[in-house]
């Protein structure tokens, strides 16, 4: 079997492909995007949070993650209120709907990617954890 580092990228790179669209397709059957669920998911774990840094977060633009805060307030999902420290920043609420909602998405959500992982065993994911830790720090410390 070939273990060259190009081998090793096309492996890894599949793999994350056939993951995340398990987690789009999931995320999707519960009638929310990508973006939507991640806002909330941030919501649901931080707290309250400032708009720019859920899509610091999550890896939106501040156009985009102003598009899916203003998709979710309509939908009732989420509302934006003043900070009391900063009159210039807005942060971000989940309302009682909005909270019902990822609760319970997240833990399906949660389920849905356990399936998918179930190729792996305990011992086995925690050794590709190790290894993928490692493997992003080398390519982060080579890109300095």
């Amino acid at each position: 079997m070939q273990t060259s580092g190009l081998r090793v990228w096309l492996i890894l790179w599949k793999a994350y492909e056939a993951m995340r669209e398990h987690a789009r397709a999931h995320i999707e059957s519960l009638e929310l995007c990508l973006s939507d669920f991640g806002v909330l998911e941030v919501l649901l774990h931080k707290g309250p949070t400032p708009v720019n840094a859920i899509g610091e977060k999550i890896g939106l633009t501040s156009g985009s993650i102003t598009t899916a805060v203003d998709r979710l307030e309509r939908k009732g999902l989420v509302e934006r209120r003043e900070d009391a420290g900063d009159r210039r920043a807005r942060v971000v609420h989940p309302t009682a709907a909005g909270k019902k909602l990822i609760t319970s998405a997240f833990a399906e959500h949660e389920a849905a990617m356990e399936r998918a992982a179930s190729g792996l065993t305990a011992v086995e994911r925690t050794q590709f954890v190790a290894l993928a830790k490692k493997l992003g720090l080398e390519a982060q410390r080579l890109l300095r």
